[in-house]
């Protein structure tokens, strides 16, 4: 089994949806992040073996967005490329499945990471008028075409809008989220202070100099660089936004627009090879990749538990503990998710019940937690958090001067993934 490293990794400025990505197309965005990997790096893109890409929304003229993100960013088309879909792990995926392919041989260098441009959402029509339209390809001449205008009802021309909701429950993740922050116990106040910290973390960390793997993008018809995320308000506090009303739960909810992520548009790479390989082309590593962990939960009851589950199984599989770990980048689809995982992990009960152990996996301090923003204020690119969840964490390892490193997220129809990373040294 080859030893996989991460070499290095970059991302387009996360902007909201419905902003300055608007008339993009998701490939597009992805050509972006990969060409400032391609820059970055200065990998000959001759030795490149193949490109997985994560992505959620799909447009059906680029339904293998990786293949054309690559070949427009300068990848030759001898390489190979291929996107996977895991909902918001979907670059989590895409990174393991590259890590697996070096281990076993397969490759020595893949470009990896995720898409998503959820301002180019694809919206249809209604199954009524879907059928009506496809039956209509049958028709040839002009009075089929009239007869079939005739059978044509303003109730046709509706949108079918795309929901953002779990298909088998009908929820939307932030009632979801509701059930979870009542059952785990976490306040309003305490996901507000979450939020609030995001902010201002983020907004710290890029007047430092810390969002170094951002690459900027410039645009038509005035080709001004974007360089920094736009959802990020280094001013907010916890005054403001304690004022918000619940989005989910007028009643009795917590989750606001506030402490909750929002639709996003942007692009992750990264760079991986075998240890090997690195050597022979002199590229110096960040981070060793060590292992990773994918889990599946119950969709009624624990839909955005599945960090908890996978961080279990991942300390598990590496014999490490909650203290061993350094820096922790946790995907932020809600405050009130991130709380109630930490807390199932350092509930005895919980990890009892449900992991079949005599104690609990163990408490993480915030203070190792997404010390430089999360996606509650960089944004969250459904598709691409995956890649700049590893960029960072491998970031501030070397900043921090750590040893270990664990990403996390949840994920759609109760997956959850996590993985551990290691300073790299030669």
């Amino acid at each position: 089994m080859k030893k996989v490293v991460f070499i290095d990794g970059v991302r387009t400025p996360f902007l909201k949806s419905g902003t300055d990505y608007m008339d993009l197309m998701s490939y597009q965005l992805g050509q972006f992040a990969i060409k400032g990997l391609l820059d970055k790096t200065g990998i000959d893109v001759n030795e490149i073996d193949r490109v997985i890409m994560g992505n959620v929304i799909s447009n059906v003229r680029t339904e293998n967005v990786a293949r054309e993100a690559a070949v427009t960013a300068g990848i030759p088309v001898k390489a190979p490329a291929n996107t996977v879909k895991q909902a918001c792990i979907s670059a989590n995926q895409a990174i393991a499945n590259a890590m697996d392919s070096i281990q076993l041989g397969r490759a020595d260098v893949i470009v990896s990471g995720g898409i998503e441009c959820t301002s180019d959402t694809p919206i249809g029509y209604t199954k009524e008028m879907r059928k009506k339209l496809f039956a209509a390809q049958k028709l040839s001449s002009p009075m089929e075409y009239a007869k079939f205008a005739t059978t044509l009802r303003p109730s046709d021309f509706l949108p079918d809008r795309p929901s953002v909701s779990e298909y088998i429950t009908g929820r939307t993740m932030g009632q979801d989220c509701e059930i979870l922050a009542q059952k785990f116990g976490v306040t309003r106040e305490e996901q507000d202070e979450f939020a609030v910290a995001s902010h201002v973390n983020a907004a710290k960390a890029f007047e430092n100099g810390y969002m170094s793997d951002i690459v900027p993008v410039q645009l038509p018809p005035n080709f001004t660089p974007i360089a920094k995320d736009n959802g990020v308000r280094g001013d907010t506090t916890y005054e403001k936004i304690s004022k918000l009303k619940p989005a989910f739960d007028k009643y009795v909810g917590t989750i606001t627009a506030a402490n909750a992520s929002f639709l996003t548009d942007g692009a992750s790479a990264v760079l991986l090879t075998s240890e090997e390989k690195a050597k022979e082309l002199g590229l110096t590593p960040k981070a060793e990749m060590v292992d990773y962990a994918f889990t599946g939960g119950d969709l009624y009851d624990e839909l955005l538990l599945g960090p908890a589950y996978a961080i279990a199984e991942v300390l598990d599989r590496t014999g490490l503990t909650i203290d061993d770990i350094d820096v922790y980048e946790i995907h932020e689809a809600f405050a009130g998710q991130v709380l109630a995982n930490l807390n199932a992990l350092a509930s005895a009960e919980w990890c009892k019940a449900k992991l079949g152990k005599d104690k609990p996996v163990g408490r993480i301090p915030l203070a190792k937690i997404n010390q430089w923003g999360g996606s509650l204020s960089i944004g969250h690119p459904f598709g691409a958090t995956g890649g700049r969840l590893l960029t960072m964490a491998a970031n501030r390892l070397i900043k921090e001067n750590g040893k270990y490193a664990l990403l996390a997220a949840c994920a759609a129809g109760a997956h959850g993934n996590a993985m551990i990373i290691k300073k790299y040294e030669a």
